[in-house]
């Protein structure tokens, strides 16, 4: 592995979340009558309920330390953080960025699944406080970060800090695009290093300002486009890398592969790796990912990374 060592500080700034879900052993359909849903009043009953840790900030920071790194993660929390603190520190993952707000609860999905794959979800997006520990008082050239989804006046902020003190980073808008306004998505995509969604957030932000793709590859240096199960694509002065997906044992849960093909990249990056092997690391940890339930579940060595980068590509990592 060459290890060129191009930045020596990972910053992670995204949202930290409890997620539970709930299997409901019926089929929603059957409980909602047609033409009363203006009166809608349903209770349902679950067989189980299965708390795991979530978040995009907590998902990539974790994934990164599976890597062998050690990110800081920037993220705000509530009164009940302590039991997600002690997995962070498990996983050595550094927290001194997250702020515990004590009279606030931590950000939380509850999520509940019938036995038609149907989802209704109820999402808490925590405290709305702008106050944000980034330790970023002078310009760090040796500093990678990434402004994954959290509330979009949080990521605003984040994106002004960084511009301001000169430091790279990767914009991640995520399932926020349809938040920010076009003038807030404009200045926080003009400053970053790289601007990474899947094909249909893209579309969004070409929507929204108005412009057409290639016009949108010449606002930062690289610009990546995921296309799920399929493909990755990276456009890079002028040109057009197309990575395939990694194969997979199993498709157990695709929450949370994204996070974790945004540290493969991460980790491709900060190792000066050119951007078709970065993408291919990315893929490699995003199949790990959907193969296990929850976002935070998945678990490799190197050298199992290593082996299964070499049966998908047919080179050495």
């Amino acid at each position: 592995m060459t290890n060129k060592n191009s930045y020596k500080t990972i910053l992670v700034f995204g949202a930290v979340a409890y997620d539970r879900i709930m299997d409901f052993p019926g089929k929603f359909s059957d409980h909602i009558l047609a033409g009363k849903t203006h009166i809608l009043n349903l209770s349902f009953t679950v067989n189980g309920v299965k708390e795991s840790f979530g978040g995009t900030g907590g998902n990539i920071a974790y994934s990164l330390a599976l890597l062998g790194e050690k990110p800081k993660l920037v993220a705000v929390a509530g009164r009940d953080f302590g039991k997600y603190k002690t997995w962070l520190l498990k996983n050595k993952i550094d927290i001194s960025g997250v702020k515990v707000v004590k009279d606030e609860m931590t950000a939380c999905a509850q999520i509940m699944t019938d036995k038609a794959d149907n989802q209704i979800t109820a999402y808490y997006p925590g405290t709305k406080t702008l106050d944000v520990r980034l330790d970023v008082q002078r310009p760090r050239k040796n500093t990678l970060a990434i402004i994954a989804p959290d509330i979009v006046a949080r990521m605003v902020k984040c994106a002004k800090i960084f511009k301001q003190n000169k430091i790279s980073y990767i914009f991640d808008p995520g399932q926020q695009v349809a938040r920010y306004s076009p003038n807030q998505l404009e200045d926080s995509i003009g400053g970053a290093k790289m601007l990474i969604g899947n094909d249909y957030e893209i579309q969004l932000i070409l929507n929204k300002l108005k412009i057409k793709q290639k016009q949108l590859e010449k606002l930062v240096k690289i610009l990546v486009i995921t296309k799920g199960g399929k493909q990755s694509e990276i456009y890079h002065r002028g040109k057009k890398i197309i990575v395939k997906a990694a194969k997979k044992t199993a498709v157990v849960d695709p929450t949370g592969a994204g996070d974790a093909y945004r540290a493969g990249f991460i980790k491709g990056l900060i190792n000066g790796w050119p951007l078709a092997k970065c993408g291919k690391l990315a893929s490699i940890v995003a199949a790990y990912a959907v193969e296990k339930p929850g976002t935070q579940e998945h678990k490799f060595s190197w050298r199992e990374l290593c082996k299964r980068y070499k049966e998908n590509y047919h080179e050495e990592l």
